[in-house]
């Protein structure tokens, strides 16, 4: 590829560790929306960051693939391949559409609701386990907490495991953060274990069935088939880990940005009828996945670009939320922002998220106790970010706040 006026620009994971790179991102939109970037260790991507060819390659899996190269931008080796595409993130139709029905099973609106019955009470509890300190290290102690448990009780898993899942999906998703990439062993000893514990519930629900995801996973079949050990494996991974992690981010850039726009704070408790669109505002802003990775299948086009057979084009969800052609001032924090046609969640199509309402509830559970209870909460220290292009994580933040008396 010839070299651009643009070759400064650096997508990769050390840009992500120190800032969400939005000036980059804003020079791509206006100057070069599908624009070919290196890898000092790669072969390179097309960086699609307008929102319209976002959705645009969301809905054409059948010239962006998700299963022939995986979703992560880096190049696999033939073996992590042959395994990633066992995992429903990985897929395309029909495989793709036969796991989707059989997951489904598992997030039935009986299931879901059963877990929302009580999700508001969750959260007063775990804003009333550090309320009266006035002080708190955000994402483990409110961020993550209200997450983890969901995800942890509608899998059916005991309460004595939940904190160990949190330090396991932290070590999965930070493999390139030196934080977590050296800890007990590393991502390697990580993924084995939670193959291991997924292995012995699984076990467990074959001969003591519960009223619990795991269970449904475990005997759900479409078309006469079963999930295979490997296949649970990995879907139980998807499931705490994006269960979890995702949400818990989503929470932390939801308080940052309610901690540098007080205005907005204020909003809500004086219109309560605003967290609708707040929460969508907060999913917008936040973009827990910054990018998944598809591969063409075919020669193809996408704004003038000619895109080879074979090439890798990145999804930037996190430019498409600020895309100006979509969102009126889109730097600004508004949270009675209408229409907000945010990709959180995905741009479309097939791979859309299965727990998206999930986290809308849980978004909306906890950052409402935390708005209208604590509302002078402001950080005490630096809010340290995660080293990886792909999940815009926070992994420690330490706030302050006036000590109040718990409700429960």
């Amino acid at each position: 590829m010839t070299t651009t006026p643009l070759d400064d620009i650096d997508l990769l994971e050390d840009t992500w560790a120190r800032e969400i790179p939005y000036a980059a991102l804003e020079r791509l939109r206006r100057e070069d929306p599908v624009h070919w970037h290196p890898e000092p260790d790669g072969r390179g991507f097309w960086a699609v960051t307008r929102h319209a060819d976002v959705k645009a390659v969301s809905h054409d899996a059948g010239t962006f693939s998700s299963e022939r190269g995986g979703t992560f931008i880096d190049d696999q080796t033939d073996e992590a391949l042959a395994q990633l595409r066992l995992s429903i993130l990985n897929m395309d139709a029909p495989k793709h559409n036969r796991y989707r029905r059989l997951v489904s099973k598992g997030f039935t609106p009986r299931m879901v609701g059963q877990l929302l019955e009580n999700v508001e009470a969750r959260a007063a509890r775990i804003v009333d386990d550090v309320c009266e300190r006035g002080e708190a290290e955000f994402v483990e102690e409110l961020a993550g907490k209200l997450p983890l448990e969901m995800i942890c009780e509608m899998i059916g898993l005991p309460e004595a495991d939940w904190p160990r899942m949190f330090e396991i999906s932290n070590r999965l998703i930070g493999s390139n953060d030196p934080d977590f990439a050296d800890a007990d062993g590393g991502p390697g000893a990580a993924a084995f274990e939670i193959y291991s514990y997924c292995d012995a519930v699984a076990a467990d629900r074959r001969a003591h069935p519960r009223d619990d995801l795991m269970t449904t996973l475990v005997h759900a079949a479409v078309d006469g088939e079963t999930l295979s050990d490997v296949e649970l494996n990995l879907f139980f991974v998807t499931l705490v880990v994006a269960g979890n992690e995702t949400t818990r981010n989503l929470v932390n850039h939801a308080m940052l940005a309610v901690m540098e726009h007080p205005d907005q704070a204020e909003r809500l408790r004086r219109d309560p009828s605003l967290w609708d669109t707040a929460v969508e505002e907060m999913l917008r802003w936040g973009t827990s996945i910054t990018n998944f990775r598809r591969t063409a299948t075919r020669d193809t086009e996408l704004r003038g670009r000619t895109i080879a057979e074979g090439d890798k084009v990145v999804l930037y969800y996190t430019s498409a939320n600020r895309d100006e052609e979509v969102f009126d001032d889109p730097y600004a924090f508004d949270v009675g922002r209408r229409p907000n046609d945010h990709v959180t969640f995905g741009g479309g199509g097939v791979h859309f998220c299965l727990g998206a309402n999930l986290a809308r509830a849980e978004i909306r559970a906890i950052m409402r106790q935390l708005v209208e209870r604590l509302p002078d909460l402001e950080l005490a220290g630096e809010a340290r970010r995660l080293r990886s292009d792909f999940v815009n994580g926070i992994k420690t933040m330490p706030v302050t706040f006036t000590p109040v008396p718990r409700r429960a």
